[in-house]
């Protein structure tokens, strides 16, 4: 059920593709996706389907859906030259971060700590704040938040505690094994 879910969500994304940005076809996929996204990994708790193979649907869900976003948000969004750098930056530790994962661990390591969740959250939120509040003020915290996950996330999969992490993420509700 848990992956039904998850496959749920990239299909929602998806659609997302053909909504005009900020309407209410948007907000609607756009809200389900995210709900889907919270619900998913409860349900593989729950229901002891978590697998690996669940894990790695969520994270592919996860990268349709951020990819769409950014396909359709940044056409109609004014971003600076200064965060777009910043973004660059992040995009980069988090790639340098899945060459490690291969490097160290020999395999992919998708790394679900507590300042991941976070980030998310707030990434999640940017597009339903965009209009009420400035994008430099919104962008800025996200950034730095996003900058902490990716460098923490860096370290634990060096130093191989990505699992100790992970598990405190699951024990408060936020990380993902399905």
């Amino acid at each position: 059920m848990a992956n039904v879910i998850t496959g749920f969500r990239i299909t929602a994304g998806l659609a997302l593709l053909f909504c005009p940005v900020f309407s209410l076809p948007f907000y609607v996929l756009y809200l389900t996706s995210g709900l889907s996204d919270m619900v998913d990994g409860v349900v593989a708790r729950r229901t002891n389907t978590a697998s690996e193979f669940g894990a790695k649907l969520d994270t592919a869900a996860d990268f349709v859906f951020v990819t769409v976003c950014l396909i359709r948000l940044l056409p109609v969004v004014e971003i600076p030259a200064w965060m777009c750098v910043w973004i660059g930056v992040i995009a980069l530790i988090k790639g340098v971060n899945v060459a490690s994962g291969f490097i160290v661990r020999k395999r992919f390591v998708a790394v679900h700590t507590v300042m991941n969740k976070v980030t998310g959250a707030l990434l999640f939120a940017l597009p339903l704040t965009v209009r009420l509040v400035e994008l430099r003020v919104t962008a800025m915290i996200v950034c730095a938040i996003a900058t902490i996950a990716a460098v923490q996330e860096g370290y634990l999969i060096r130093t191989g505690n990505e699992r100790r992490d992970e598990e405190y993420a699951r024990e408060i509700g936020g990380g993902k094994s399905e």
